[in-house]
């Protein structure tokens, strides 16, 4: 086996367990935040363990300290979001509302990088749209999860911008350890100021120590570390319309593992699928012009 093909099923691997995320989210007991406390503090404690193993050095610059503070917050309400719209909701309807986060970005960049906006991405933004009324439209009795799933979206989009500036210059186990500490510290506060920590808080279940371990060690700590070496040997192309498949192997997942709650009306589907072609057209349509100056460039 090649090292490009070794990697590139080591990333359908990967996006596998990111698909699974979302029906641990749901097989869990716990509220949404403390859930999210919970996954945040074992990976901060793991990814701590991984960098003094390696010796990884700590220290950054008190811009990028500010900017971490604020992804670490971003993070930790989007992941909130993300598993409050599954306990309201159905695992489907999440992920399917969450592929919307590609368009968020799409929306986002050219303010973030100061430069025009494409007419095909408004386009397509408008095609996503409808993909999420005709959701919206058939699945009515989980309006508040979709919302939910929305606005996660939307801090899912502001996280990768950020994120993806930091990548550049800063090792992904440093980044990953500010940003879920820092997360774990603000939903701490959030936790004393309202009184939240009480003795049932810190009361779980087996199975949920459990699933929560898997949850954090597995589908946050190893992922994350894991996906950012592949990209080191596959093209963003490949990364792009792979990790695409994350709702889709979500919802085989959730339909598996939770049975006949998880079974939707057809128009889902078809809403589903107009919102998944839509992210994965656009994709190419970037990848394709990134080639070409690239193509331009050499000459």
């Amino acid at each position: 086996m090649t090292t490009k093909v070794r990697n590139y099923a080591h990333l359908h691997l990967i996006v596998f367990i990111w698909g699974f995320t979302a029906v641990l989210g749901k097989l869990i007991t716990i509220a949404a935040l403390p859930l999210v406390w919970y996954r945040m503090l074992i990976a901060a404690i793991l990814i701590f363990a991984f960098v003094v193993f390696r010796r990884v050095p700590l220290k950054v610059s008190n811009k990028t300290l500010y900017t971490l503070l604020l992804a670490g917050g971003v993070i930790a309400l989007h992941w909130v979001t993300f598993f409050e719209a599954i306990k309201v909701s159905t695992v489907s309807v999440a992920l399917a509302t969450m592929s919307t986060g590609a368009f968020f970005t799409a929306i986002l960049e050219p303010f973030w990088y100061k430069r025009k906006m494409l007419w095909y991405e408004l386009l397509f933004g408008a095609i996503v749209m409808i993909g999420l009324a005709i959701i919206f439209r058939v699945e009515t009795q989980y309006a508040n999860g979709i919302l939910l799933a929305l606005f996660s979206a939307f801090l899912a989009a502001i996280f990768s911008l950020i994120n993806g500036q930091l990548v550049q210059t800063h090792k992904p186990s440093v980044i990953s350890l500010y940003e879920l500490s820092t997360g774990v510290i603000m939903l701490s506060i959030y936790q004393l100021g309202s009184g939240g920590f009480t003795l049932d808080f810190f009361q779980l279940s087996i199975s949920d120590w459990g699933y929560l371990f898997l949850l954090a060690s597995v589908c946050t700590a190893y992922a994350f570390i894991a996906s950012v070496k592949v990209m080191k040997y596959l093209s963003p192309y490949t990364v792009m319309l792979t990790v695409n498949l994350e709702p889709v192997y979500g919802i085989i997942l959730a339909f598996l593992f939770l049975g006949e709650d998880e079974k939707m009306t057809p128009m889902f589907y078809v809403g589903t699928f107009v919102i998944l072609g839509t992210v994965l057209a656009n994709g190419m349509i970037k990848n394709n012009g990134k080639l070409k100056n690239k193509d331009k460039g050499s000459r």
